[in-house]
């Protein structure tokens, strides 16, 4: 089914073939790649659209001797299946199997880990400059796509690059533009006759030449800048102290394969600009790219279909639907993005209010100060972002808004175990890395109802608040119509038992819910993390022989910490067992798989309790003192 492509295990297999072959390569690469995806889900439409690119890459320089380093990496399916890896596919995102993203240690062609934007170009870089340090003759090359080129860290790199002599070449996946066939045509010559030797001869001789003439020079100088401006956008990377080439078609073997030859016999950082069609090939994903972007499985014939099962509610959406509610009901509330308004479920609000809706684009240290400067203002800001790219503004959040006390909602989707995505997507950090922040509160809804009446919380507080929740489907609580808010900083007991009590933060109340039934244990929704409810806290401390804390976040400097201190602070000493996730990386998988290994399901909580607490469960169930008993 796949003659040719079988025939290729390593980037060497595929430098043997003549360039003639090429095309039916990458058509039979496209065509496996959706077969693939289609059976196991994934990232397909920016995959789709570097088939070609990633044929040229490999064709043309000796990898993994010539480093690649793709940003994002949501794009390196084409590069696994190239790479040795093509008989993994079927396990890809699994546990245990493929990772979606460029690991180093699952192989040796993954030259630096990727799964957040905008890195690519600083660890090219870097990969340069220890290559001439060293005195190895090798090239680094970065892919970044358009999209990571709005963050701060990529021009930051772009700004050192440009002053360092290195082999070092930046490729521009541009996708959200398209060429016509004449311009095409017309920037294949013009991209290989820019990175042909006798251009750049040429450019250096008439240089040398002209800098006796200052004036001559200078109009030499605009002359050039003028014409190339005509067809390409040079300008900005040129005065980086780039050499820009391009724009060309990212699907034309016959103009991106001469011109990265070209540019491997070039000196200095170089800049090469091609452009690429998310979903190509494929014409449903080309249709809508957004829709495919990361589909479940589905039959590639019939293409994506709507479940005829209603789905739960996701807390993503209980939030989109809270967002549109409170700002009908406030004016002052406006919604800001770094680039994910599919993934937060801003997509309504966009619609319904879009003069208060902000999207910045990757750029979340951007955004969170951009928050900051609008409730400087009087402006009631709801930063929708997931836990892990809050990561990325952690300065930001410090010094721009808490300091200043400002009142910044920020709404932490993918908190927690995210499944396929693995260990760079999972949000095991924030309860960590916010609670110790001064001024900064942090909530934790256990349900879907919880999960917008704490937002109404969080949005009635004058001081910046986080609320914390998973991605996909909850409980399946239904939520009210209304924005009635919980109270801040208040927790409640769910089930009242004797000797043991279960402090659970978020939603693992109700995997609590189950193993307390067998084990006789009272269970307390916490709520907050900050500022915990002391009183509740005191007043189960005092009713119980044993109390265990339950999240699905870092144990270390999470809830449970929080509860210890609190304890230790009052002066109560009384045994603790803290669960959580533990000090690893979680990999990609199921994500009941992933908990239950973890120990965060009622098996896994109950044997833990037990294992911990057996004596003391043993002697509670003769003695069975109420907490209702306790004022």
């Amino acid at each position: 089914m796949y003659p040719l492509l079988e025939t290729i295990n390593s980037p060497a297999d595929l430098r043997l073939l003549p360039r003639a072959q090429l095309k039916t390569l990458a058509d039979e690469l496209r065509a496996y790649l959706l077969h693939s995806v289609s059976q196991t889900g994934g990232h397909l439409s920016s995959n789709l659209g570097t088939v070609e690119l990633t044929v040229a890459l490999h064709y043309v320089f000796n990898t993994p001797d010539d480093r690649l380093v793709w940003d994002v990496g949501h794009q390196t399916y084409p590069h696994k299946i190239l790479t040795g890896r093509r008989e993994r596919m079927a396990s890809l995102r699994q546990f245990g199997g493929l990772s979606g993203f460029p690991r180093r240690d699952e192989s040796e062609y993954d030259t630096f880990g990727t799964a957040h934007s905008s890195t690519s170009i600083s660890a090219a870089l870097g990969m340069a400059m220890a290559a001439k340090q060293k005195g190895e003759d090798r090239h680094a090359v970065a892919i970044i796509g358009d999209g990571a080129m709005s963050a701060g860290m990529a021009f930051e790199a772009l700004n050192n690059a440009g002053v360092c002599d290195c082999k070092l070449l930046v490729v521009l996946n541009d996708n959200d533009m398209s060429i016509s066939p004449p311009v095409g045509a017309l920037n294949r010559y013009l991209a290989q006759l820019m990175s042909g030797q006798f251009y750049a001869s040429a450019k250096s001789v008439g240089k040398q030449v002209l800098r006796v003439a200052p004036p001559l020079f200078e109009l030499a100088k605009r002359l050039e800048t003028h014409a190339k401006g005509m067809v390409v956008p040079a300008t900005l990377f040129e005065n980086f102290g780039f050499n820009y080439i391009g724009p060309i078609d990212g699907h034309d073997l016959e103009s991106l394969i001469p011109t990265l030859e070209n540019i491997k016999h070039l000196h200095g950082p170089q800049f090469l600009h091609v452009v690429t069609k998310k979903g190509q090939g494929y014409k449903l994903a080309e249709a809508d790219p957004v829709a495919y972007h990361g589909p479940g499985k589905f039959d590639p014939a019939m293409g994506l279909q709507k479940s005829a099962a209603p789905a739960k509610q996701t807390f993503t959406q209980v939030f989109g639907h809270w967002l549109c509610d409170m700002a009908e009901k406030d004016s002052r509330l406006v919604g800001i993005t770094p680039a994910m308004r599919e993934g937060s479920g801003m997509v309504e609000f966009h619609q319904r209010f879009p003069e208060r809706y902000y999207d910045v684009g990757i750029a979340e240290q951007h955004a969170v100060t951009f928050a900051a400067g609008m409730a400087c203002e009087g402006l009631k800001p709801v930063v929708a972002i997931y836990s892990t790219f809050l990561q990325r503004g952690y300065d930001q959040l410090i010094h721009d808004v808490a300091i200043q006390n400002l009142p910044v909602v920020f709404a932490l989707d993918r908190a927690g175990l995210v499944g396929a995505d693995g260990a760079t997507h999972a949000g095991a950090y924030d309860m960590a890395y916010l609670r110790c922040i001064p001024n900064m509160s942090v909530a934790c809804p256990a349900d879907e109802n919880e999960c917008r009446m704490l937002l109404s919380s969080a949005f009635a507080q004058n001081h910046p608040v986080a609320v914390r929740y998973p991605r996909g489907a909850g409980a399946g609580v239904a939520t009210q119509a209304n924005l009635d808010a919980l109270p801040f900083g208040k927790g409640e007991v769910r089930r009242e038992g004797w000797g043991i009590a279960i402090l659970a933060f978020g939603t693992l109340l109700y995997p609590a819910l189950q193993a307390a039934e067998k084990l006789g244990a009272t269970v307390v929704n916490m709520r907050w993390v900050k500022p915990l409810d002391l009183a509740l806290l005191l007043k189960v401390a005092a009713a119980h022989d044993a109390l265990v804390t339950l999240e699905e976040g870092a144990v270390m400097g999470g809830a449970g910490s929080a509860v210890a201190e609190a304890l230790a602070e009052a002066g109560v000493s009384k045994p603790l067992l803290q669960l959580g996730l533990r000090d690893e990386f979680t990999e990609h998988g199921d994500p009941a798989r992933l908990l239950a290994l973890q120990g965060l399901d009622a098996t896994g909580i109950e044997q833990a309790v037990t294992t911990r607490f057996g004596a003391l469960l043993a002697s509670a169930k003769v003695s069975k003192p109420a907490l209702k008993s306790v004022a």
